[in-house]
């Protein structure tokens, strides 16, 4: 892994407003260049990455501070293949040299969804500072993909499997984007358009 992949990850923690030095990059800048990357090279994740992206995940934010996430981690050429016939969007588990397998104690907390959502996402944040390309797989929430799941992975009832994440060196190249669209944002209430300029002259209704 090169050298400068752990300052690339300490940047996620950092404010959006602290000075860039050299082979840093913003925040802003890599949740941009987070993208769903589906084909990998033939190289290895490391160990030290691996242990990078799930120390990442369990970073985030939790109701009551639970945690209820935990992770299988399969590097195991088999399994992998097994995990990419789960449905038409998880063939990309057979290529990818490790697949995390995201899942919820459903009993430690009502939010486990969102607290596993939120672990999910970090754990895809930290793979684009490390120069690594990931993909959301949902299993969550059709019951037949979470069986298959867990029976695959030996994984006990009372966990709910939420996504797998497939991950490895891309192997593919996409660009940067925001997909931000302001039809989406409101000001105030519901249908009021958003004007990033208040004050303008104009008048709300």
């Amino acid at each position: 892994m090169p050298s400068a992949t752990p300052i690339l990850y300490n940047q996620i923690m950092k404010d959006l407003n602290h000075p860039r030095r050299n082979n840093e990059i913003s925040a802003l800048d890599l949740i941009r260049r987070r993208r769903s990357i589906r084909r990998y090279t033939s190289e290895t994740v490391t160990a030290e990455a691996i242990r990078l992206l799930l120390e990442a995940a369990q970073a985030a934010p939790s109701a009551l501070n639970r945690r209820p996430w935990e992770f299988v981690v399969v590097t195991d050429a088999v399994r992998r293949r097994a995990l990419s016939a789960i449905h038409r969007w998880s063939f990309m588990c057979a290529d990818a040299p490790v697949v995390f397998a995201v899942l919820a104690d459903a009993g430690a907390s009502v939010h486990w969804v969102e607290d596993t959502s939120a672990a999910a996402e970090n754990l895809l944040l930290a793979a684009a500072g490390l120069e690594l390309g990931a993909v959301w797989v949902a299993i969550y929430t059709q019951p037949e993909r979470e069986e298959l799941v867990r029976r695959l992975l030996e994984i006990p009832d009372r966990l709910r499997v939420l996504c797998l994440i497939p991950v490895g060196h891309p192997a593919e190249s996409k660009e940067p984007r925001s997909q931000y669209d302001d039809r989406k944002v409101h000001r105030e209430r519901y249908g009021q358009p958003w004007d990033e300029h208040p004050g303008n002259g104009r008048s709300s209704p």
